[in-house]
């Protein structure tokens, strides 16, 4: 079979891992979240750690070797129009998610400390606004990224 076809495959396989491990983890965490039970909470936010580190850490790698190859074997050019925006856009989704997983931590942490002040999560509800917000403006942009490569709206030469 074809290597281009692997490689494709490879690249959407990975494209499912990025998307539904966030999905899923923003998921878990917010139903926590709204739990307000301190274990739950402690628990997930252990377990979102890991799974960023296990999960959505090497399929970044991934789509990122396998998008820059892919582009080399079809010949698109790395000074269009359609490779800035797509560029542009794993630039943004990065600046997002490394806060995101600087926050997962101190959300962790704060989840352990309120056993210590009698289940104060202010702190933590406070932070996890802001991991909210950075992981809703990621996805948005994980979701152009997904129409850019299906639609290609401006050149790829």
């Amino acid at each position: 079979m074809d290597s281009y076809l692997w490689l494709k495959l490879i690249h959407i396989l990975a494209a499912v891992v990025v998307t539904g491990t966030g999905a899923g983890i923003a998921f878990f965490m917010f139903m926590a979240n709204i739990s307000n039970n301190l274990q739950a909470i402690k628990v997930t936010a252990r377990h979102v750690i890991l799974a960023d580190w296990l999960f959505t850490t090497p399929a970044v790698i991934t789509q990122i070797t396998t998008g820059l190859y892919l582009m080399y074997l079809l010949g698109y050019s790395f000074q269009s129009e359609w490779f800035y925006w797509v560029i542009s856009l794993i630039v943004f989704i990065g600046a997002c998610w490394l806060p995101v997983l600087r926050i997962q931590y101190l959300l962790f942490d704060l989840a352990s400390k309120a056993e210590e002040t009698n289940g104060d999560l202010s702190a933590f509800k406070k932070l996890m606004k802001y991991w909210t917000v950075l992981g809703v403006f990621a996805f948005i942009a994980i979701l152009l990224i997904f129409w850019l490569m299906v639609f290609k709206p401006f050149s790829v030469v």
